[in-house]
């Protein structure tokens, strides 16, 4: 029997809490690149929890149809509740589903969704399976798609003592002479989660490295 998920009952959950005046600011502070509900993050996340508890999630083989049909209604909020119902279900993806994370990123793709994504789900589904997830990492590096390389960056944010080095520094010094601002602010974020851990590691990789001077500044931050 097919599951009662539908954009519908998304909508239904929703709607009600639309906030015209919130929504001019939340659109105005994403560049306008999206209409938004006008619902704040702590709101959007209770109603998010109203809406898993009183509905049984769908089954994982109707995942991929719910979660993008959630995915192409217009307001931004829509998106962010596609990717926390995707997230329910981390500990059942696998590689293969890679290519669908990648499907949602490179769709109505701003830094908010993918970051939403790269460092926690795929950054999950690629701890599961180094061997096969990094050999995707390393092709997204290689895609013309701005926001597929900060995933393939980002993936390890999280990571700290279990960081592939050699794959952290391989995708950054593939970008590091990009102009991009949200490549350049990528590398210097994931260095600065990682400095945490490692400290020296990452000031040697600095100062032998030509980076950004956003990426540099950002990375050192928090290194004395």
């Amino acid at each position: 029997m097919k599951s009662n998920w539908t954009t519908e009952l998304v909508k239904s959950y929703m709607e009600p809490h639309r906030n015209e005046e919130n929504a001019i600011s939340m659109a105005k502070y994403m560049k306008n690149k999206f209409p938004f509900l006008g619902i704040k993050t702590p709101e959007r996340r209770m109603l998010f929890r109203a809406l898993i508890k009183e509905n049984e999630l769908p089954p994982y083989e109707e995942l991929y149809e719910v979660v993008w049909a959630i995915f192409q209604l217009e307001e931004r909020e829509y998106h962010y509740v596609a990717i926390e119902l995707l997230g329910k279900y981390k500990k059942n993806l696998r590689v293969e589903d890679l290519p669908f994370c990648l499907k949602l990123m490179e769709s109505h793709s701003w830094w908010d969704s993918v970051d939403a994504i790269a460092p926690t789900i795929v950054g999950d589904i690629v701890k599961s399976n180094r061997a096969e997830g990094e050999t995707v990492m390393l092709e997204w590096a290689k895609s013309s798609s701005m926001w597929t390389n900060r995933a393939s960056i980002l993936h390890q944010l999280k990571y700290k003592n279990a960081t592939n080095e050699e794959l952290l520094f391989a995708t950054i010094d593939r970008h590091r002479a990009s102009k991009e601002f949200f490549i350049q602010k990528a590398i210097g974020w994931v260095l600065r989660e990682y400095a945490k851990t490692s400290p020296e590691v990452v000031r040697h990789f600095v100062e032998s490295t030509q980076l950004a001077a956003l990426s540099k500044r950002e990375a050192l931050k928090h290194i004395k």
